[in-house]
């Protein structure tokens, strides 16, 4: 078998990030094909070494040829979201170009608790896994938590305002950090297992709303109060903002899930995999804290 490993949608953070790992931990240039949409903007990686190829999840027949070869494909999960079925769609013609050109082991980057989530987008992850599965390779699943930088969404203007409107009630969430988690997949895929698994990676802890805004509180010296609504109320005030409708259904669902308990997962995955400690919210907030306040 083959032991290239190709990673799609190579122009974006969380691949750069796998990248970065996977030759951090000796996998050598010539075993790593970067895949991407516009293989212009990888001139970087080509300089360096890395094979860069065309790969647009639109174009079956160019997915096929691009995937020949290839030992181990990473389908990083795309950002389509029009409620529109797009990114199920996107991420089913990766997965059958990749079996149309021999690609032998496949890798997908998931969600925690897919069979049992309120987001809208779930559904787009759940079936991309039981698609995967049904193609009988050796595959592996991760499934990623609430990345730290996700906060990022809401904690600048939560800071301006002193406000941070949240419907999540008591819920819990357990943040990681993009890099840990990019090097935990990196790890997983730098072994040669054909061992089919599945990986929650999740941070070490799970915190409320009100525990992350005093952790903000701690980092900036900023005024931060939880202010608790509905899910109709925090739609509203999406909608008075100019968020689109399909941004406001994701947003409130999210809300909903973390008031259900289903991002409150904390799992060993990821520091098994990168064989230390997760970085805490609570450093991240205070290391970053430049990019979030205003």
């Amino acid at each position: 078998m083959s032991d290239t490993i190709f990673v799609t949608g190579a122009s974006g953070q969380l691949s750069q990030l796998v990248i970065k790992h996977l030759l951090a931990r000796g996998v050598t240039h010539n075993r790593i094909i970067a895949g991407t949409r516009s293989p212009e903007k990888l001139a970087g990686l080509a300089a360096a070494g890395i094979e860069v190829r065309k790969a647009d999840f639109e174009d079956p027949e160019g997915l096929a040829a691009a995937f020949k070869g290839v030992g181990t494909a990473l389908i990083i999960s795309t950002d389509a979201l029009d409620g529109a079925n797009t990114r199920l769609k996107q991420h089913r013609n990766a997965v059958s170009s990749a079996v149309a050109a021999g690609v032998k082991r496949l890798a997908y980057t998931s969600m925690p608790n897919p069979d049992s989530s309120f987001l809208t987008f779930a559904a787009d992850h759940l079936e991309t896994e039981r698609t995967i599965k049904a193609t009988g390779l050796p595959h592996v699943i991760f499934r990623n938590g609430w990345y730290h930088e996700n906060l990022l969404r809401s904690l600048p203007n939560a800071l301006k305002s002193g406000q941070w409107h949240s419907a999540a009630e008591d819920g819990r969430t357990s943040y990681a950090g993009r890099e840990d988690i990019a090097e935990a997949i990196a790890a997983a895929l730098a072994t040669s297992s054909s061992d089919s698994r599945t990986y929650t990676l999740t941070g070490s802890e799970a915190l409320s709303n009100e525990e992350i805004a005093d952790l903000a509180r701690r980092a900036t010296g900023k005024p931060l109060a939880v202010v608790h609504v509905t899910d109709e109320q925090l739609a509203t005030g999406l909608n008075a903002a100019g968020v689109p409708d399909v941004f406001i259904s994701a947003l409130v669902s999210i809300e909903a899930e973390v008031r259900a308990g289903n991002l409150s997962i904390v799992t060993d995955h990821l520091e098994s995999l990168i064989a230390r400690p997760a970085k805490r919210l609570a450093d991240y907030l205070q290391e970053a804290k430049a990019t979030y306040t205003v």
